[in-house]
């Protein structure tokens, strides 16, 4: 999953926060946007989330995300949004990852008429990066929940919501927060089966907190009771999943039973650690196909639905942590700008779809 080194992550969360050059989407008007906090309930753990919205065109437009590794995005920030009802879509980040990984995709949307909120998963997320076995992925599918349950119930924004419906759009591990608020049944037993036969997958590294260094489902896993395993949500109508790892840990009954509607992306195929055979191909060859796309795109790597590198991007991070460069390297072929084009054509025409935005 997209996992980068502690310390670069770090350094980029706080440098994302506001850039000054090099935007992607400048041309773009009245893209709003809002740094959100959630507290903490008796459910659900303290959000930070990010809202990017249709806006009027005041005020000036500023860089938000851009640091010394990516190209930012220019948005209005705290512009009074557009009257109306807006489709609402939320972003899930892969493992180490953030909420600015896919805004990229969040301008295009919003350039569409929808609302796009994208949290931090805290445990998993760059900032807040937990202790191997103390991730709980499984809250994951109760942040997104979360989120659309303040949305829709917070003043401010309600009014702006179609109520009672939301798609949801992951990454990586993000991917398989979606596939689980549409319906699917996680089982550690069947990622370990999985993991016996391919022990490269990155889903088998203990850091993601399934199993432990024994092989077997960990002890937080284990512990949970049987009905802990199924996060659905019924307002999810859409799902997209963009190179999702873990997939071989879904019941299939599960999957078969969803009633959301799915595209599935997957990168090209030969990363073992990623093998899309055994993840988005293995995921889609699983749902409901009269529901279901499923799109390959052969020369995009894992990474390439993060946002765009600067050109001395990958020495900056080799020179920080030798390897880290991969995070900016895509197969050869297309740009990373061209890459995000299709998907982001691919995405605003399944969700226009089967959501309309307005």
């Amino acid at each position: 999953m997209n996992r980068f080194s502690f310390s670069v992550l770090l350094a980029l969360a706080v440098a994302a926060a506001v850039g000054q050059a090099g935007l992607a989407h400048a041309e773009e008007p009245a893209i709003g946007f809002q740094r959100l906090s959630l507290p903490a309930t008796d459910r659900h753990r303290a959000l930070e989330v990010a809202l990017w919205y249709p806006a009027e065109t005041v005020g000036e437009t500023t860089p938000v995300g851009d640091n010394p590794v990516f190209v930012g995005t220019a948005v209005r920030v705290g512009a009074p949004p557009q009257p109306g009802r807006h489709g609402l879509v939320v972003l899930s980040h892969g493992y180490g990852g953030n909420w600015t990984n896919q805004q990229w995709l969040a301008a295009d949307l919003v350039a569409q008429g929808y609302v796009v909120a994208a949290p931090n998963h805290p445990g998993s997320t760059s900032r807040d990066m937990a202790p191997p076995g103390a991730v709980m992925l499984w809250k994951r599918p109760g942040d997104i929940s979360r989120v659309i349950d303040w949305l829709n119930g917070e003043p401010r924004w309600s009014g702006l919501l179609v109520a009672g419906q939301a798609a949801v759009v992951g990454h990586s591990l993000g991917g398989w927060t979606a596939v689980a608020l549409a319906g699917g049944r996680f089982e550690p037993s069947r990622l370990k089966a999985a993991c016996d036969a391919h022990p490269l997958m990155a889903a088998c590294g203990r850091e993601i907190g399934v199993l432990g260094g024994d092989g077997r489902p960990s002890q937080a896993w284990a512990t949970l009771p049987p009905a802990a395993h199924t996060w659905g949500d019924g307002r999810i109508k859409a799902v997209v999943t963009l190179d999702l790892g873990l997939s071989q840990g879904f019941d299939p009954e599960s999957l078969s039973r969803s009633e959301a509607a799915f595209l599935v992306v997957g990168a090209g195929a030969g990363n073992p650690k990623m093998p899309v055979e055994l993840e988005s191909r293995h995921l889609a060859g699983g749902l409901p196909s009269d529901r279901t796309r499923y799109v390959e795109i052969g020369d995009a790597g894992h990474f390439s639905f993060l946002g765009v590198c600067k050109p001395d991007a990958i020495p900056r991070l080799e020179a920080e942590r030798p390897g880290d460069g991969v995070i900016c390297q895509d197969r050869d072929g297309r740009s990373r700008e061209a890459i995000h084009r299709q998907v982001s054509a691919l995405v605003v025409g399944f969700l226009t779809s089967t959501m309309p935005p307005r």
